[in-house]
């Protein structure tokens, strides 16, 4: 079965909603399953260097106190799945191009789930800036990865990778992540375990 993910790597709901599938597919032994993990970018028009975090919630949100209730909300979910968010920690949004090329690299030997889960955890747990490139090549190097490898496919000219994907997001009107393909059917944004198990038993007829 194919399970098409679109997200980004700086949507606390998308790691959450990982943890939950990767769990969920574990009760499927009998089943192979092919992920396929889409880019999609929250933030399209961010500058290469990202932008200092106080100043990111202020044109988002209106100033952080705008914003914290909305990530309380996520704090206190992503601890039901064993997950301590520390957004505190976090001192730059960044912009997430780099981050969604290693885990298109990363699906040449395979570990791209492993590869997403840690940019994730670098972000959301330990507050690193996941668009700098030795952050990323650090992560890389974690899953056999070499320095030079990941070098050469942060070439600029790949970025057109990642955008080709966020443009298929826009022709399917995609407007917000997580955003999952589970065989015909679509479910977008947080889903209960139990939603995204009783569909994957739906499309398995």
């Amino acid at each position: 079965m194919i399970i098409k993910v679109f997200a980004d790597t700086i949507c606390g709901w998308c790691f959450i909603g990982q943890i939950k599938l990767n769990r969920v597919l574990k009760n499927f032994p009998e089943t192979q399953f092919e992920i396929e993990h889409v880019p999609f970018q929250l933030n399209p028009g961010m500058p290469k260097e990202g932008i200092e975090r106080d100043q990111y919630l202020k044109i988002k949100f209106g100033g952080k106190e705008f914003a914290q209730p909305m990530y309380d909300r996520m704090t206190e979910e992503a601890k039901k799945e064993d997950l301590n968010f520390n957004l505190n920690n976090i001192k730059k949004t960044p912009n997430t191009i780099l981050s969604h090329l290693l885990i298109k690299l990363a699906e040449q030997t395979n570990v791209q789930n492993q590869v997403k889960e840690k940019i994730y955890q670098a972000y959301f747990v330990e507050g690193l800036d996941i668009g700098n490139k030795e952050v990323l090549i650090k992560i890389g190097k974690d899953f056999g990865i070499s320095e030079d490898i990941t070098n050469n496919f942060f070439n600029p000219g790949n970025d057109k990778k990642v955008n080709s994907y966020i443009h298929i997001a826009k022709e399917k009107k995609i407007n917000g992540v997580p955003f999952i393909e589970i065989g015909k059917d679509v479910v977008s944004g947080a889903q209960s375990s139990a939603n995204l198990e009783s569909l994957i038993k739906a499309n398995l007829g």
